[in-house]
C-alpha cells in the first residue's frame, strides 16, 4: 500500500498543489438553551497530498468526510484543527488568493443565472474574478466551444437540460484559467450519455497539465479517470494507492455477476448464508435486476448460486469476473 507522501506517478514530490496533514473538524450540535447537546467529528485527522498536475479521487460513503474535506480545500468551511495548503497557500490564512488559483464544479444544478444566457453566465463571473474584458472576450467563445454549448450560448439557461448544466458548470470554473479544479460528484444525476461527456471533459482538462480533485460515488469513473485514489471512511483515509494497487487488495476473490428475473431478498440473504460468500450487493428495485457475488471459489460456487434461486426466479446472465475497484472499496469501508 502506498504511503501517503510517497512521490504520485508523475509530479515531482517536492510539488503539492494539496497537502492536507491532520486535518480535523467539529461540528457541535446546541439545544434549545444553547447548551452543547452533541459533538461530531466529521474529520478525525485526515492525511494526503495531490501533486501538481495529478488527478486524484477522492471516494467514500456518505458521511465519509468527503464534502467537508471538500469545503474546507476550497475555503467554504474552517477546519478544527490540522493542516491544509492549497497550492502553497494556507486555507485559513489565503483565502482570497486561493479563490483566485481554484475553480469549483459541484453536482447539481444550483450557482448558475437561469435566467440569462450562458454566454451572459460566463461574462458576469469573469468579472467576478477579474479576468481582463479582452482576455474573456476571447476566452468565453473558447469555452462555449470546448463544453460543447456554443451552438446554445445565446439561449436562457433555464432552457438547458441538466448535463447542459453541468458542462456550464465547468465552463465557469475555467473561465478564469485555474491551477487546480476540484469536481465535486460531476456527474451525479446525469444521463449515460451526459455522464460520459464531463468524463472526457475531465480527461482533457488532465491533458493540458490541470489539477485535478475529483470526489465521485461511482467506483468505475474513479476507477477510470483516476491516478490515485483516497478512501475514505468515518472521517480518516483508510487506504490511498492508484485504483490496480488498491484492487490487489481483493486479489483472492473472484466476482460472479448476475443479471436476474424475479430475484428476492430472500434470495440475497440466503446467498450470503452460503459458505465461502465474502459479500452480496444486489439492486433489486431496476428494471434489470443485478446480484453481485464476491467469492474466493469463483465459478466453482455457481451451482450452488443457482440452486439458491427461488420458485419463478431466473438468471438471465452470468459472468466470473476479476474485482474490481468497487470490490476493494466495499472491503475497507466495511472493516
Amino acid at each position: 500500500m502506498q504511503v501517503l507522501d510517497q512521490e504520485p506517478g508523475s509530479a515531482e514530490s517536492s510539488e503539492w498543489a494539496v497537502s492536507v496533514k491532520g486535518l480535523t473538524r467539529q461540528y457541535t450540535t446546541r439545544n434549545f438553551f444553547g447548551g452543547v447537546s452533541r459533538t461530531t467529528w466529521a474529520l478525525s485527522g485526515v492525511d494526503f497530498q495531490v501533486g501538481e498536475g495529478e488527478l486524484f479521487g477522492l471516494i467514500g460513503p456518505n458521511g465519509a468526510g468527503k464534502t467537508t474535506t471538500i469545503k474546507i480545500l476550497t475555503t467554504l468551511l474552517t477546519p478544527t484543527g490540522g493542516e491544509a495548503k492549497i497550492l502553497g497557500l494556507d486555507v485559513r490564512k489565503d483565502l482570497y488568493a486561493i479563490r483566485r488559483r481554484i475553480g469549483i464544479v459541484f453536482g447539481g444544478e444550483r450557482g448558475l443565472y437561469n435566467r440569462v444566457s450562458a454566454m451572459d453566465n460566463l461574462r458576469y463571473f469573469s468579472d467576478l474574478y477579474g479576468v481582463e474584458s479582452g482576455v474573456a472576450k476571447k476566452r468565453i467563445p473558447q469555452l462555449l466551444e470546448v463544453v460543447g454549448l456554443a451552438d446554445r450560448a445565446q439561449e436562457k439557461v433555464e432552457k438547458y437540460s441538466r448535463g447542459m448544466k453541468q458542462r456550464l458548470h465547468i465552463a465557469k470554473a475555467l473561465v478564469h484559467d485555474p491551477e487546480l479544479i476540484f469536481l465535486d460528484e460531476p456527474t451525479i444525476g446525469l444521463d449515460p450519455a451526459g455522464a460520459r461527456d464531463i468524463r472526457t471533459m475531465v480527461r482533457e482538462l488532465k491533458a493540458q497539465g490541470k489539477t485535478i480533485l475529483l470526489t465521485t460515488h461511482y467506483m468505475f469513473e474513479a476507477e477510470e479517470l483516476c491516478q490515485r485514489v483516497g478512501v475514505i471512511s468515518k472521517g480518516k483515509i483508510v487506504a490511498l494507492d492508484t485504483p490496480s494497487e488498491l484492487k490487489n487488495m481483493v486479489r483472492d476473490i473472484s466476482v460472479i455477476d448476475l443479471r436476474t428475473y424475479g430475484a428476492t431478498m430472500e434470495y440475497v440473504e440466503a446467498l450470503r448464508k452460503l459458505p465461502n460468500v465474502v459479500r452480496v450487493v444486489a439492486d433489486l428495485d431496476s428494471e434489470e435486476q443485478s446480484v453481485r457475488v464476491q467469492t474466493p471459489m469463483g465459478a466453482d460456487l455457481l451451482p450452488q448460486v443457482v440452486a439458491a434461486l427461488p420458485q419463478g426466479a431466473k438468471i438471465i446472465d452470468r459472468t466470473i469476473k476479476e474485482p474490481t475497484l468497487e470490490d476493494a472499496y466495499l472491503r475497507l469501508v466495511e472493516e
